[in-house]
């Protein structure tokens, strides 16, 4: 029974090995679909992505039209992890119709998460005008993230700013 044993045993093995060292049947890398697809990364709102540097950094817009109130996430390079930073605010200001229109992002307070104004990675923004204004081009003016500042960041709401 033991050769029985062992051949069942060295059969399963080497079958395992092959199929470990088979090659993939679709190389990802030589795929021209594939390779003609825009690195991007998705909101996990459902928002505005917005890049900061050299995708060091993202905010994320959701707009709530019928409230007026935008509000922005602080999120990693990847969009996977929310980044609390200590301003107690920031400016985006936008161009409607011509017009200058200054937003005051203000951190949001959330006990179910800890954060505080000081210590978060959600800021919100009221404005009338933004029941009725889907899209807008506009500058973040400035935001320090983990020491690194980021100034004069221009984007369009709601395409974002991502190059292709």
């Amino acid at each position: 029974m033991k050769p029985l044993l062992h051949f069942i045993f060295a059969s399963l093995l080497l079958a395992t090995l092959a199929a470990c060292s088979k090659q993939p049947d679709h190389d990802h890398a030589a795929s021209p679909t594939v390779a003609a697809r825009k690195h991007e990364h998705r909101a996990p709102h459902g928002g505005t992505a917005i890049v900061l540097g050299a995708e060091v950094y993202h905010l994320e817009l959701v707009l709530d039209a019928p409230a007026g109130k935008l509000t922005a996430y602080v999120l990693d390079g990847e969009m996977e992890n929310f980044i609390r930073v200590p301003a107690p605010s920031f400016e985006i200001v936008a161009t409607v119709g011509g017009e200058k229109r200054p937003l005051a992002f203000r951190a949001v307070v959330n006990p179910a998460t800890g954060e505080t104004v000081g210590d978060t990675s959600q800021f919100d923004a009221q404005a009338d005008w933004l029941k009725t204004t889907p899209a807008f081009d506009a500058v973040l003016s400035a935001l320090t993230i983990k020491g690194t500042a980021f100034t004069a960041v221009a984007f369009n709401f709601p395409k974002g700013n991502e190059r292709e």
